[in-house]
């Protein structure tokens, strides 16, 4: 069985913080809405943002526009691509080379 592979993005706004107001909620129930799968963290490795991963080759463009709807200066930054079950809220542990199998 081969394991599912995602995409890691993370989002950060100078307008206002994206983290302490709801935004991965709502985020969240628009994916569901949407049919998107989606997994959606708050950082907890440096400023506060939110990083989120949708299936690796998926496009964003639903996403982008939504976050744009809630922050007009929105900043998507993509931070791994093709990551196996991803940890979201640090992304150092996702470097598979730090685990001994």
């Amino acid at each position: 069985m081969e394991l599912i592979e995602w995409d890691m993005y993370e989002v950060s706004s100078h307008e206002g913080s994206v983290t302490g107001n709801k935004v991965r909620g709502r985020l969240r129930k628009f994916a569901l809405n949407n049919n998107i799968n989606l997994l959606v963290e708050n950082t907890q490795d440096g400023d506060p943002r939110i990083r989120f991963a949708v299936l690796s080759g998926e496009s964003i463009d639903p996403i982008k526009d939504f976050l744009i709807g809630l922050f007009s200066d929105v900043i998507f930054e993509l931070v791994y691509e093709k990551v196996k079950n991803p940890v979201l809220s640090r992304t150092q542990v996702n470097l598979e080379h730090r685990y001994e199998i």
